[in-house]
């Protein structure tokens, strides 16, 4: 059975404990789609602006809400975290070098953008996949065990990109909208060829797709080999979440 994700784009904490809250106890994992304002346009929490830096060290003397410094001090935990797992889409600058402090959210699986890690501040090409690959490497065993990786690719990427990394990953996660860091986003169907193209050649892959996930275009997506469907407006924007959650589960 194909799993289903509900995805929060969070506008603030409260957003997200509220958006979670709706899910509770009918789902067990949640998407929370982290954007820095800097990576994408989008700014969502924890980041309560857009972020002035990509500079690591300023990380958390920007303008964060005061609940996820909490939650890094370890002084609360994420919004029911007792029943939800956390899958976080790290739409970020420098979501490597700061992977340490995401970690400390606790989430089950962390998600990174290939166009996040080719590009410095200035567009300047600061490393790639081989570097990616070191950092999977040099992960703590403990952390590895517990935390899954995935790599997130877009509709113009070619797929044949990101081959040299799914052997060292636990997922893929083929978008299928190019504004990432938006819900409700028009769907591009080349994200079926990239399914196939994985699928072909990784048939164990486990395949995730995210944007543009609706009741139209969710069965195709399944028949096309995708393990995960990441859905958001398709579920938050309805009137009735459990029937949708459902019927999706169902397809």
């Amino acid at each position: 059975m194909t799993e289903i994700i509900p995805a929060i784009l969070p506008k603030n904490y409260e957003d997200l404990k509220n958006k979670i809250a709706l899910v509770r106890g009918i789902i067990p994992i949640v998407q929370i789609d982290i954007c820095d304002g800097v990576f994408v346009k989008t700014a969502s929490w924890p980041f309560s602006s857009r972020a002035e830096s990509r500079d690591n060290v300023e990380f958390l003397d920007n303008n964060f809400d005061e609940h996820f410094k909490k939650i890094l001090n370890e002084e609360e935990g994420m919004p029911f975290w007792e029943d939800v797992d956390f899958e976080l889409d790290l739409m970020v600058a420098n979501a490597v070098e700061n992977f340490d402090i995401y970690a400390k959210l606790g989430p089950k699986r962390i998600i990174f953008h290939i166009e996040a890690l080719d590009r410095s501040p200035v567009g300047e090409a600061v490393g790639g996949l081989e570097e990616f690959k070191h950092f999977l490497e040099g992960i703590d065993n403990y952390v590895r065990d517990v935390v899954q990786i995935g790599i997130a690719v877009n509709p113009d990427m070619p797929t044949e990109q990101i081959f040299p990394l799914v052997n060292s990953i636990d997922f893929v996660q083929v978008m299928g909208i190019k504004k990432i860091g938006l819900q409700g986003e028009v769907f591009y169907k080349k994200c079926f060829d990239q399914i196939k193209k994985l699928k072909e050649k990784f048939p164990d892959a486990v395949i995730s797709v995210d944007g543009g996930v609706n009741f139209e275009t969710a069965p195709a997506l399944i028949s096309a080999g995708a393990d995960r469907l990441v859905i958001g407006s398709a579920i938050f924007n309805t009137d009735d979440i459990i029937g949708a959650i459902e019927r999706f589960k169902n397809l």
